[in-house]
Formats: C-alpha cells, sequence, structure tokens
C-alpha cells in the first residue's frame, strides 16, 4: 500500500477511535422471557407487532409461544417469515409493506444474524422513507430513531442483537454491502438458550465460529477500549470452552447459554472496535456466491491470522494465555501458533472445511476489490492490505 493511502487510512482511525468516549455506543437491555417482551411492549404503547423471522425457524415452531403471547395480550401480530440468508432488499421493501399495510409501530427479529439484519434495515427504511437502502451503506448514514427493535437470537453467533450494523445483498447485483448506525442498536434483547437447542449442528458449529471471529478480530485491531477487550477475551475463552460441548451435546442447556453469552459480550467488542479483513472476504463470498457468513468466517480465520503474522503474535499469546491454551512461560510465536493450530483443530472437530471450492480464480479480482472497498479505511486492522494481498487470501482459501 502507498504511503498516502496507508496515511489516509490511519488517520481516519485514529480519529474514529479518538471519537469512541463521545460517541452514544449502548447495550441493548436484557430481558429473560416473553412475559418481559410483553411488560415492554404494554409499558410503550405498542399496539401492532411486525415479527421478523425465517420460514425455518418457524417451521420449528420456535416463535410459537412469543406469538401466543403477544395475541393473548391483544397485539396485532404480523409476521414476515420470508427472511433468507443474507438477506436481500427485496425481502427488506416486503418487509417494510406489511409494517406499512397493518400500523405496526414495533419491530421484533426473531432469529439468527439474517433476521436481525433484516429487521434493522427495515426499521431504517421506515424512519427514513424516501432514502433508499443503497444510500444508507457505510457509516452514520440513518441518523434517525427506528421504531422500538426487540432483538431474540436463536444462534449463538451473530452478536446482531448488539450491534449498530446491518448487512445487506442487492437483490440485483449480489453486492452484499453494510449499514452502521447507532439507531440500528436494538433497544433490548432476549437470550433464552432453550431456543438454540434444536439447532442443526452445522450452525451450531459456523455460528460458534462467527463469534469467535467477531472477538479476535476486534481484539487484535487497533481501535480497542478497556472493555472492548476484556468482553473479547471473555467471549473467546467462553467459545473455547463451550462450542464444542454445545457441538456434541445439543441439548446441553449450559453450554448453550455460555454460547449466547459469549455472542453476545463478542457483538459489544466488535460494534465498538470493529472487525478486519475475515469480515470483508466472508461478505463478498456471501453476496457472490450466497457462502452462508459463519463458515465463511470459520474457514477464513486462520488464513488471515497466518498473514498478518508477528504483528499479532503478542496479542493472540495474550487471548491463549487467558483462555488456558498455555502458560507464560511460552513464548508469543509459539503461543500465537498454538492459538490458531486451536482454531484450526475446531474446525476439524465440528466438520468444517478447510477452503471454498466455490471460488472462480476469475472472480478473484473483483472480489478483492470489493473487500478492500469495504474495509480501507474502515477497519482498524493490524496490518494495511492491498487488492493483491487480499488476493493472496482468496487463492489460498480456494485451494486449501
Amino acid at each position: 500500500m502507498n504511503i498516502f493511502k496507508k496515511l489516509y487510512c490511519r488517520t481516519y482511525q485514529f480519529v474514529f477511535k479518538a471519537l469512541l468516549p463521545i460517541l452514544p455506543y449502548r447495550e441493548p437491555e436484557l430481558l429473560k422471557n416473553n412475559d418481559d417482551i410483553v411488560k415492554v411492549l404494554k409499558s410503550k404503547n405498542i399496539t401492532s407487532v411486525l415479527l421478523v423471522t425465517d420460514k425455518g425457524i418457524r417451521g420449528l415452531g420456535l416463535t410459537k409461544s412469543l406469538e401466543e403471547a403477544l395475541t393473548q395480550n391483544q397485539f396485532k401480530l404480523v409476521v414476515f417469515d420470508k427472511t433468507v440468508p443474507n438477506p436481500t432488499t427485496d425481502n427488506v421493501e416486503e418487509a417494510l409493506e406489511m409494517y406499512k399495510q397493518h400500523n405496526c409501530n414495533c419491530l421484533i427479529a426473531f432469529g439468527g444474524g439474517s433476521a436481525m439484519d433484516c429487521a434493522k434495515a427495515t426499521g431504517a427504511r421506515v424512519a427514513k422513507p424516501k432514502k433508499s437502502l443503497s444510500k444508507m451503506k457505510g457509516v452514520l448514514k440513518v441518523r434517525k430513531k427506528l421504531p422500538l427493535l426487540i432483538a431474540i437470537p436463536t444462534t449463538a453467533g451473530t452478536g446482531s442483537e448488539t450491534t449498530l450494523a446491518s448487512v445487506i445483498t442487492d437483490s440485483q447485483t449480489r453486492h452484499k454491502y453494510a449499514i452502521n448506525d447507532f439507531p440500528l442498536i436494538p433497544r433490548y434483547a432476549s437470550l433464552m438458550p432453550e431456543l438454540t437447542v434444536g439447532l442443526p449442528k452445522h450452525i451450531t458449529s459456523t455460528t460458534g465460529m462467527d463469534a469467535l471471529t467477531h472477538a479476535i478480530e476486534a481484539y487484535i485491531g487497533k481501535s480497542t477500549t478497556r472493555k472492548t477487550r476484556e468482553c473479547a477475551m471473555t467471549a473467546v475463552k467462553t467459545i473455547f470452552e463451550n462450542l464444542e460441548v454445545a457441538y456434541n451435546e445439543p441439548s446441553n442447556i449450559e453450554a448453550r447459554e455460555n454460547m449466547l453469552f459469549a455472542s453476545y459480550k463478542a457483538g459489544v467488542a466488535f460494534t465498538i472496535s470493529y472487525v478486519g479483513y475475515v469480515h470483508a472476504v466472508a461478505h463478498s463470498l456471501g453476496g457472490k456466491y450466497n457462502i452462508a457468513h459463519g463458515l465463511a468466517n470459520a474457514i477464513i480465520l486462520p488464513y488471515v491470522l497466518k498473514k498478518f503474522g508477528r504483528k499479532i503474535y503478542k496479542k493472540l499469546w495474550k487471548l491463549g494465555v487467558y483462555s488456558n491454551l498455555f502458560d507464560k512461560s511460552t513464548s508469543y510465536e509459539v503461543g500465537a501458533k498454538i492459538f490458531i493450530e486451536k482454531i484450526e483443530s475446531m474446525n476439524a472437530n465440528m466438520n468444517i472445511g478447510t477452503n471454498i471450492s466455490e471460488i472462480k480464480e476469475e472472480d478473484i479480482a473483483e472480489l478483492a476489490k470489493t473487500a478492500e472497498k469495504e474495509a480501507n479505511p474502515l477497519y482498524p486492522v493490524p496490518v494495511l492490505w492491498t487488492r493483491k494481498d487480499l488476493q493472496e487470501i482468496y487463492f489460498e482459501v480456494k485451494n486449501g
């Protein structure tokens, strides 16, 4: 990267970090169950609710108890269950039409990151009806209060219940982009581990690795705070101790609860400290080939950490010591390599592959351009990469 672009990126990131203490970050208020949700809706004089979910979640009956609680308490309930993985602009516009048609004044996102992204984007369109989603991509383009938004995660991974981000795919171009603004942070979140018990094993594994990626990228970046470092460390240790347990023992409520907690903490960390090149590459693959985000992150993460090399040895060492992977007598380099090997062994133990064969060589230049545009200057990565550097990652991820 030429010196002028590098200076621009680092200056941008420095200014953003300097502003962190005065920016309106907040955490959602946690609710324990459906009764708490009903109480909140009544206190806010809510009359009509749009529940945003997907057919898979609803087909499993996971929304049933909430739907019953809302209708029994005289709330008008409208359900949008057409959210797809990597939710699209078409999804959002259809949900928006339902919201307006039924005079809704509250959104409840129920599901994984896709449902939450769809609900957030729908809320942004409600708040800014004359502004298209594409005009809101980037940072601080919403700037208006959303309708009441409650998030109920059914996966322990995305952390979307804590974040200011909504990731949307353009239905026509398949370009995937993020909308980042403080009003998108849900006002309330409910972490109910019983909702995650019936997840397919591959969803448990990949969403868990998604949360791990959030925590690691937030920790190794250059815009950390004491709070985000503590949240990231807690998340990493908790995931190392609980993800494979949840994968192998799906009904283990304690492991499920711990994973929801870890996902939440990782979400708090990366909401403030941001992510990095793993996410930029994963977003491009999700947009181009519809690769599930958590799966992409899980596979890409070790490649990116290795390429960063000694620039992140000490930070990975600190995470490894905190997670009891080794003791302080271990060198930074050895500790960092043990840490990366831990990630690779978790992937292997949960049947996550080492490559993404869907990547086409002729697409790599354009994919790298997309990832570079997303990441620079926004993401405070430990090492700044050029498109050529990113192309090398795509080739490695393709070939394994």
